[in-house]
């Protein structure tokens, strides 16, 4: 890899880091979760990742959802779910 590959990559790196996961509002303080301890969360409440491959529209349409409903893309899904295994 030549030298300004090299840059870029530490630079892709450094504005990674830079990043807050979930954009903290300001004035509020960031509650920074490492994956260790968030898969640790989510085994206590008894949640299984469940990876699924969906048509980009139907994706859409639950994002939109989501955002209407002003609730989190895992819960949207979860109730859909649950209705839909229900009728």
């Amino acid at each position: 890899m030549k030298k300004t590959g090299m840059a870029k990559s530490d630079a892709k790196k450094l504005m990674g880091k830079m990043v807050v996961p979930g954009g903290a509002e300001f004035g509020k303080a960031a509650v920074v979760v490492d994956r260790r301890e968030q898969r640790r969360l989510d085994q206590a409440l008894g949640l299984v990742p469940f990876a699924v491959k969906l048509n980009s529209d139907l994706v859409a349409q639950i994002n939109a959802l989501a955002t209407e409903q002003g609730a989190d893309l895992n819960t949207v899904v979860a109730a859909l779910l649950q209705k839909g295994l229900a009728g």
